[in-house]
């Protein structure tokens, strides 16, 4: 699942960037309100991180901005501001959540997590489908009860088909999701991402239908 940071701050975004993928998410990041304005595929997001004290502008105004544009997920805003008119008004514009640094990166990562969980109307943080179960909290994995090792990529594709059983995925729609904007995209690595994945959860639990995609348990 694809994430956008918004931070002015190059080094925090820099650690949180990297604990966040370490935690199996792709993180792009933005460190202006411009660049929140013009980024070019709100829709691919899974969350956005945001931050309210930025060089050019205020993220309040981000917020309104995207909000006002139907951008749909879930904003949790993450800032040092921590009055409670702050809060009030960030909610009030259509933040999801709101935290205030510092904080913990594990308790930052519980919420985003439970963010994620109310947007897909999943009460229970586990994701279990045709006999494989994903919990994304504790990066468990197993198969018909059996656990299961997978790099990090692995995840973050098992985490994709698991939540979107039995749903057709494009290699467009994969790249999308699995990638970073500044990553280098290669659809073959996608074709040696998903023959990694069947070998380990099983080849017929990952169908592909020839110039459509991958579909996962259906």
């Amino acid at each position: 699942m694809r994430i956008l940071l918004v931070e002015d701050d190059e080094q925090l975004a820099l650690r949180l960037s990297e604990r966040l993928r370490g935690a199996g998410f792709a993180v792009d990041h933005a460190a202006a309100r411009w660049e929140g304005e013009a980024w070019p595929d709100m829709d691919k997001l899974a969350a956005v991180i945001l931050d309210l004290g930025l060089p050019d502008g205020s993220g309040l105004d981000l917020l309104r901005f995207w909000r006002q544009r139907a951008v749909a997920c879930p904003i949790l805003i993450l800032t040092a501001r921590g009055s409670w008119q702050d809060k009030v008004e960030g909610l009030n514009l259509g933040a999801d959540d709101f935290v205030v640094k510092p904080v913990r990166f594990e308790e930052l990562l519980a919420r985003l997590h439970a963010l994620l969980r109310r947007q897909g109307g999943a009460r229970a943080g586990a994701l279990e489908t045709a006999g494989v179960r994903l919990d994304p909290v504790s990066g468990a994995v197993d198969c018909e009860g059996r656990p299961i090792d997978l790099s990090r990529q692995e995840f973050r594709l098992l985490h994709l088909f698991l939540r979107h059983p039995g749903q057709v995925l494009s290699q467009s729609d994969i790249v999308e999701h699995l990638y970073d904007l500044d990553t280098q995209r290669d659809m073959n690595a996608v074709e040696v991402l998903v023959s990694r994945l069947r070998r380990k959860i099983g080849a017929e639990r990952v169908r592909t239908l020839r110039g459509l995609g991958y579909r996962f348990g259906g």
